[in-house]
């Protein structure tokens, strides 16, 4: 082998609640914001298809965790539903949502599966949408109780919990771009909404600590590398202010327990500061991670602003900057997205040099692809391409390793074909492939080779 990871080296995937379990309507479960938006504007998803079903993992988990086994899981990671433990976000504990749960965590633990358990993937539960989402400071206690009611259920055997993941994602799609519900377009309501998430993350962290819970707890953040497209020190300032709004905003606090003082700076300066109260500072410092997740998938290549903003638009991120093509760039033809492998390897170097190493694992890294069936061969879908992809992110990986930096694992987006939000079932990213009519699972090449890779602990 050319790359040997290092001992109890973590191979798996991740997944989500909403985007597999289904049975949105059953087992007592309450209305999420995603239920909700599909009665509202089905015509805003792919096809018209919603959650509903997904790809029935509530149903069907034992077969689907037996299947992670078959292509050497060692740990899985997914989330649990808020809206399906405390169907009104606030009240009473669903005990069938418990024992859900219960079973799930003892069967992957059975199969010698880890569990990482997630406590918040996008999904609000309706109840707590409608008196303002994280824009109520109400519902930051909601959920500190949640997570307080999660880890006292699970966390005799869940051992790796993370508060939150991909938290910029609703702040950006809920807040700034209109492709999550509630659809607001309102700079400062998306500040608050990601000022106040630090802060129920930090209250679920202090809870956990208080707890003396016997783990760990972190968050889940998806850090895309914003390279500038020159040197030029307009084009490096454009870059800073990008890394400054979506990963900084996050990745400080909840790392070094305060936030850049550049940002603040930034936010103070075109008015659209949070309201910050007595106490907030100190709550942020004790909000610090054991460990961190990273999606990683694609880069984000910016540049200086070629065009002065129009006095009457409305004030966002895209002030700061534009978009940059790179000439030359690689590709998925399939997703649209550029491959850049490279990139998990710079995440891994900026943690070590500037934010203590702390352990890590690669939580998400994945290949979209629209119309896979037209790979199928023999009843098989044959996705060298995947297999390349995760190759070449886990050369980078192993170099980062090499290098020093504390990774611990890589998990696959993800296990079985998914649902995914608007897009639902256009793009396919799964080691599984899902027949929606018959809901069969079919192993693709990517699921036999990453057998291997993870029997063999490298390639």
């Amino acid at each position: 082998m050319n790359y040997s990871f290092p001992r109890n080296f973590r191979w798996g995937s991740a997944a989500s609640s909403t985007q597999t379990e289904g049975a949105s309507f059953e087992g007592g479960k309450g209305e999420s914001i995603w239920d909700h938006w599909y009665k509202e504007q089905p015509n805003r998803f792919h096809n018209d298809v919603s959650s509903t079903d997904a790809s029935t993992f509530y149903n069907n988990y034992k077969a689907d965790i037996q299947l992670m086994k078959d292509i050497g899981h060692n740990s899985f990671r997914t989330s649990i539903s808020w809206s399906r433990l405390i169907p009104d976000g606030a009240g009473e504990v669903n005990q069938e949502a418990v024992d859900f749960y219960n079973n799930v965590i003892n069967e992957l633990i059975s199969k010698n599966i880890e569990p990482f358990i997630c406590l918040y993937h996008f999904d609000m539960p309706l109840a707590m949408q409608n008196i303002g989402g994280f824009e109520n400071r109400e519902v930051l206690d909601a959920y500190a109780h949640f997570a307080e009611v999660c880890f006292k259920l699970f966390g005799d055997r869940v051992k790796n919990w993370f508060t939150f993941n991909e938290p910029i994602v609703p702040v950006e799609g809920g807040y700034l771009y209109d492709f999550h519900y509630p659809n607001v377009v309102d700079f400062k309501r998306a500040a608050t909404v990601a000022y106040h998430t630090v802060l129920a993350h930090a209250k679920a962290v202090d809870k956990y600590r208080t707890m003396n819970c016997d783990g760990q707890i972190g968050i889940i953040l998806n850090l895309t590398p914003s390279y500038p497209r020159s040197q030029n020190p307009a084009d490096l300032k454009a870059s800073n202010v990008c890394d400054l709004l979506f990963n900084r905003s996050f990745l400080d606090p909840c790392v070094k327990g305060e936030y850049p003082q550049e940002l603040i700076e930034l936010l103070a300066q075109h008015e659209q500061m949070p309201i910050v109260e007595p106490g907030d500072c100190e709550l942020i410092a004790k909000g610090k991670i054991d460990v961190l997740g990273v999606n990683y998938y694609q880069p984000r290549r910016v540049k200086a602003r070629e065009n002065a903003v129009h006095p009457d638009a409305p004030f966002m991120p895209e002030h700061f900057f534009d978009y940059y093509e790179m000439p030359g760039r690689k590709m998925n033809p399939h997703r649209g997205w550029e491959i850049y492998e490279k990139g998990v390897y710079d995440i891994l170097t900026n943690l070590r040099e500037n934010y203590g190493n702390l352990p890590c694992y690669i939580s998400e890294n994945g290949m979209g692809v629209e119309g896979e069936e037209k790979f199928l061969v023999d009843g098989q879908i044959q996705d060298d391409y995947r297999i390349n992809f995760i190759r070449g992110h886990l050369e980078w990986l192993h170099q980062g390793i090499e290098e020093g930096s504390a990774c611990f694992g890589y998990h696959l987006w993800t296990f079985i074909d998914n649902w995914s939000w608007a897009n639902a079932y256009k793009n396919r990213y799964g080691f599984y492939q899902l027949d929606l009519k018959t809901q069969k699972r079919s192993v693709k090449k990517s699921g036999e080779w990453y057998a291997q890779v993870s029997q063999n602990n490298g390639f």
